[in-house]
């Protein structure tokens, strides 16, 4: 490797490492800050914790590498250019190409591991994240007795407690209702003075010691029994309470149940599953025709009325079946209208899921490509610029990106309400950067002034030169 590649390589590789971590904490922040109100509060061990954020910040790999090609792009050629580096570079004969050669080649490596990540590693991230998320959101709150308020988190029992020493575990004002048997509602009830609450030695109950207590129970035989029934009363000294604690515990779902999900699959897997789904239209939509047709048959004419002669024969309707007539083709028409909403309300959400399909098909290329796109925008408009660090190369790169992402979200939305196809709707924010790129390359290989305000100043002259001489008085006659 020659000591320019070396060189370009070094200066490349740290603000690409990085703005990529920088930015992928900020999205990791974003969305830890939407999940918040379900992590907390579900006494969650530290592992499903940092598996769950793991999981969830691999999902915003592909999406954070263009932003972040894009941003360490513009601060490496813009600090090589105001560190006076590139100007020797191109003074001894070396061209923009020659000098962006070696990172050109880390461009197109970057856009293959964006695809690469995209297609076998992110769909198993995301298999991973979502059952587990699944399991987190629907996990019952950990045990938290706070005085004055019920919980309700236990299996068959409401807890309150008048107030609470969390260093001893004392309570006091121990109000307890038994809900296990099935249909009592609140017929159950425990009340003690004082308590002690602690946990068994395996960790799988909760033991509360009650003491100078009553307990109250109404035997009824169920929900709406009638007349009198018993109420036992009794009182304790000291009574043990063991309450199961297994339902606090997350249980873990089976995986598979989410792997035919879109976000669960590969290039390949979604090419067959949006093939599977058009075929399942495809029959389906004929069904429905021929549904149709069967319900539709009796309003059509089948014979044609033999003309008669009325004032020698007339047709009078029995009179009984005369009033039902009206109402019979109201009926029919109304329910054939019903059927006509649901197909039609089936066929659009059956293209909806298959727009979903295409999406996320041409996600994966698109993502990689706009690693190269953003590269050849960046890398020529730092030399451009000829300005590094965090300043104005950020306030470019957030705009191109912005432009990008509005792009992105806009036509996407629009592909999966079946008003742009798939091909052309997941490519048009790339292809409309690309001409971008394509001019800020040529404009820095050529050594185009286009940032300069003096270049700027003298084809305004020049312009208003024009209209100066257009304008004198010996060009009109």
């Amino acid at each position: 490797m020659k000591r320019l590649h070396r060189m370009m390589i070094g200066a490349y590789w740290g603000p690409l490492f990085i703005t990529f971590i920088i930015v992928l904490f900020l999205f990791s922040m974003q969305w830890l800050w939407k999940w918040v109100d379900d992590l907390m509060g579900k006494g969650l061990p530290w592992d499903v914790l940092t598996k769950l954020i793991a999981f969830a910040t691999s999902a915003f790999v592909p999406a954070v590498l263009p932003l972040a090609v894009l941003l360490s792009s513009i601060m490496t050629m813009g600090g090589l250019g105001e560190r006076s580096e590139l100007t020797p570079m191109r003074s001894a004969g070396l061209g923009l190409f020659r000098i962006l050669s070696p990172l050109i080649v880390f461009a197109f490596a970057t856009a293959a591991f964006s695809f690469y990540f995209s297609n076998n590693l992110l769909p198993i991230a995301n298999l991973k994240f979502q059952s587990l998320l699944w399991d987190v959101t629907r996990a019952k709150p950990a045990l938290n007795l706070r005085p004055g308020v019920f919980f309700g988190g236990l299996d068959g029992f409401s807890i309150r407690v008048g107030d609470k020493d969390d260093q001893t575990g004392e309570l006091s004002d121990v109000l307890i209702y038994d809900h296990r048997k099935p249909f009592q509602a609140n017929r159950t009830v425990v009340r003690a003075a004082k308590g002690q609450m602690r946990r068994s030695t395996d960790g799988h109950y909760l033991v509360l010691t009650l003491e100078d207590g009553r307990i109250y129970d109404e035997q009824s035989s169920g929900p709406r029994s009638g007349g009198n029934y018993p109420l036992l009363r009794g009182r304790f000294q000291q009574e043990e309470v063991r309450i199961d604690l297994s339902g606090l515990e997350m249980k873990r779902t089976n995986e598979d149940l989410f792997k035919d999900h879109y976000k669960m699959l590969t290039l390949g897997q979604l090419g067959y599953a949006e093939d599977s789904l058009r075929t399942q239209m495809t029959h389906r939509m004929a069904d429905q025709d021929m549904g149709m047709r069967n319900t539709l048959a009796p309003l059509r004419k089948t014979d044609r009325p033999e003309y008669v002669d009325v004032s020698r024969r007339a047709i009078v309707m029995p009179v009984e079946g005369a009033a039902d007539v009206r109402p019979r083709a109201a009926d029919l028409a109304r329910n054939a209208m019903a059927a006509l909403d649901r197909i039609k309300q089936e066929r659009e959400d059956r293209k909806e899921q298959i727009a979903k399909f295409e999406v996320e098909w041409h996600r994966k290329p698109m993502l990689a490509f706009a690693c190269v796109v953003f590269f050849f925008i960046g890398a020529p408009l730092g030399a451009i610029v000829r300005k590094g660090g965090m300043g104005l190369p950020a306030v470019i790169a957030i705009i191109f990106f912005l432009v990008f992402h509005i792009l992105s979200y806009s036509t996407e939305q629009m592909v999966k309400s079946g008003s742009l196809p798939a091909w052309p709707g997941m490519w048009i924010s790339t292809l409309v950067l690309l001409p971008v790129g394509i001019f800020l390359t040529w404009k820095a290989a050529t050594d185009s002034p286009l940032f300069d305000r003096d270049a700027y100043a003298r084809a305004w002259s020049r312009f208003r030169a024009i209209f100066a001489r257009n304008a004198h008085p010996s060009a009109v006659q």
